[in-house]
């Protein structure tokens, strides 16, 4: 991902612009659960990430696509559409964006309940971001109907 320092002055200027237009969320939206030794843990990341059999994201895309809980690093396709995005990170190690890997080893240490048998893509670099709101419901209700109880966000 690009830094903010390393974008040319107008780039930069229309990120920051950007920031007053994120939503308020107003109260606690955070709840307690089980311990994270019990949680279903599953992957929700914007790196733009799909099987090779699947369709790819296209300019403005604000479905996800759904990753199987036994892809490998080679299954996966970078889609994402942004220009100011570097690749060379999720190329060299797919933990980068997706850490699969790292979740299998924190089941295997006995540090998380289990890893969920599917993980979730979207496209990144879509604004507004309340845009990804129906979806982002559509997809937690996915989420609760496979059990899983904790997410690792991975915002690329």
């Amino acid at each position: 991902m690009v830094r903010l320092a390393d974008l040319s002055a107008s780039d930069r200027d229309n990120m920051l612009k950007k920031i007053p237009t994120l939503p308020k969320f107003a109260g606690a939206p955070w709840v307690r659960g089980a311990p994270l030794q019990k949680r279903r843990v599953s992957i929700v990341t914007t790196a733009g990430l799909h099987t090779r059999g699947d369709r790819p994201f296209g300019a403005g895309a604000m479905d996800y696509r759904v990753i199987p809980g036994g892809a490998q690093a080679n299954d996966l396709v970078m889609s994402h559409m942004s220009v100011n995005f570097d690749r060379v990170g999720f190329q060299q190690d797919w933990n980068v964006a997706f850490p699969l890997d790292r979740l299998r080893e924190l089941e295997r240490e006995g540090v998380i309940g289990g890893v969920a048998d599917y993980h979730y893509s979207f496209m990144g670099a879509v604004s507004p971001v309340t845009n990804y709101e129906a979806k982002a419901g559509e997809l937690a209700q996915q989420l609760k109907a496979d059990k899983v109880d904790a997410v690792l966000l991975s915002p690329v």
